[in-house]
């Protein structure tokens, strides 16, 4: 971005991609689907002492048409899959998710007929999050992460 000066009129010349990932990226709405363990890890990181807010996701919404990350926290059974499905669809394009946990990532230890061996069958997953509940610093780091992939995204892509 260079900034030009013609006279009393300033103007910013840059590229729309640049610009709107720019926004994008501080400009995170997570929705948390919780289920289990990870999602009081990540009341954690909401809180005073982590602040995910500093990064651009303060916004902490409970209505998919008003979200663009999903952060899935938890053991996802056979009988949510299509309820998690819903929520992804109802999201409005771009949108990111984000698995958070071994439950999540890979059906954790729950190795039987009634867990989702992850959440990647159900919806596209953009970063895993590892730990059994990950450390609130791990959750910091994928939403960081997801940021550099994000200012690296075009427009026309998001279709």
């Amino acid at each position: 971005m260079g900034l030009e000066n013609s006279f009393s009129n300033p103007w910013i010349t840059t590229k729309v991609d640049s610009l709107v990932a720019w926004g994008r990226k501080y400009a995170l709405w997570p929705l948390p689907f919780g289920t289990a363990c990870c999602a009081v890890e990540f009341m954690g990181v909401v809180g005073p002492r982590y602040d995910i807010s500093r990064f651009g996701a303060e916004l902490v919404r409970f209505s998919p048409r008003q979200a663009d990350m999903l952060l899935v926290m938890g053991t996802i059974t056979q009988k949510m899959a299509p309820i998690l499905r819903q929520v992804y669809d109802q999201m409005p394009n771009p949108k990111w998710v984000i698995s958070m946990g071994a439950c999540a990532s890979s059906g954790g230890f729950y190795d039987n007929y009634s867990v989702v061996q992850g959440i990647d069958e159900i919806v596209p997953v953009d970063i895993y999050v590892a730990g059994c509940p990950p450390r609130p610093e791990n959750v910091i780091g994928a939403v960081y992460k997801l940021q550099n992939k994000i200012s690296h995204e075009k427009v026309a892509d998001w279709g």
